[in-house]
Order: structure tokens, then C-alpha cells, then sequence
């Protein structure tokens, strides 16, 4: 989202001018703060991109006497792999329930 970099530091590896990686920071509760939106073209996976932006990412939030976290769905088993690699530890599961609003009718729209 356009104003996405607010939320604090966001890192990028563009080649060719295609941005191809990133990681940046989201939540930051007291002491803490959430390295989030890691992702990297699946043409470009492998090459350690992810892992390089995440210990950047976490280096600078470190810097500022804070502790960084993440999350991930447990079904990205490749993320999780990843974050353990470089020193995460798995600290809790949690059950998260997704809830929309029903769309608006047409039919009764005032």
C-alpha cells in the first residue's frame, strides 16, 4: 500500500529494475518490533535474498534496543524453515479466524 513505508524501515533488491525482494517492519509493540512483508520472486528464491533482508531488517531494529519478531501461517513451511535457520525460535501457535462482512445487497442499498 502506498503509505506502507510509514510503519518503519523497508528494504528492497531490485535487479534490472524489478524490485525482487524485500522485508520491512509493521507492528511495533513496546520493545518490539514485527519484520514483516518478506517475499521474494520465485524466480530469484534460492539465492538467500530473504535472509539477507531479514538479519538487515532485524540488525536495525536491534540498533534501537528493540527485539524483533515475526509471524507466519504454519502452513508456510518454507518461511518458518527459514526464520529458524537464522536464530528465530518458534514461540507459540495461535489459532487466527477470519470474519467479512456480508456484502451489500443491491436490492436494498438506500
Amino acid at each position: 500500500m502506498p503509505r506502507t513505508i510509514e510503519l518503519g524501515t523497508y528494504l528492497g533488491v531490485r535487479r534490472d529494475g524489478a524490485l525482487i525482494a524485500m522485508a520491512g517492519e509493521r507492528m511495533h509493540p513496546p520493545g518490539w518490533t514485527e519484520i514483516s512483508a518478506v517475499c521474494t520472486d520465485p524466480a530469484f528464491r534460492g539465492q538467500g535474498l530473504a535472509t539477507d533482508l531479514v538479519r538487515a531488517v532485524g540488525h536495525g531494529i536491534r540498533a534501537r534496543g528493540e527485539e524483533p519478531f515475526l509471524h507466519a501461517s504454519a502452513a508456510n513451511v518454507r518461511a518458518i524453515d527459514l526464520y529458524l535457520s537464522i536464530g528465530f525460535e518458534l514461540r507459540r501457535t495461535s489459532h487466527l479466524t477470519l470474519v467479512r462482512t456480508p456484502a451489500l445487497n443491491a436490492e436494498h442499498a438506500d
